[in-house]
């Protein structure tokens, strides 16, 4: 039986420096989906029934839970449908870091 899934990616992490800065990459987008399906868990929720709140398909809201091309707005709506308040942060150390 080959490696999981898991098994390739730390590997991956560790030998390929190219893999590893794209997956870091991503960071932004693992952590707005981590927010959406954590608040949806939390309030009880389906995505069907987050879908039901903002009259969107069920696959919409899988799709915003992926944390790709998600505007604020639909942060927003996706936040009142489940019950919590939203805040966005922009994290001046970050930026900081980059800057010259």
């Amino acid at each position: 039986m080959g490696k999981s899934i898991f098994e390739y990616h730390k590997q991956m992490m560790t030998a390929d420096p190219g893999y590893k800065a794209a997956y870091e990459a991503l960071e932004p987008e693992f952590a707005i989906a981590r927010a959406l399906i954590q608040a949806r868990s939390e309030a009880g929720m389906s995505q069907a029934e987050v879908a039901e709140r903002l009259g969107v398909t069920q696959p919409a809201v899988a799709r915003m839970e992926s944390g790709k091309n998600v505007s604020i707005r639909s942060l927003s709506r996706y936040a009142a449908a489940v019950g919590k308040p939203i805040q966005i942060v922009i994290n001046p150390a970050s930026a900081a870091a980059g800057a010259d």
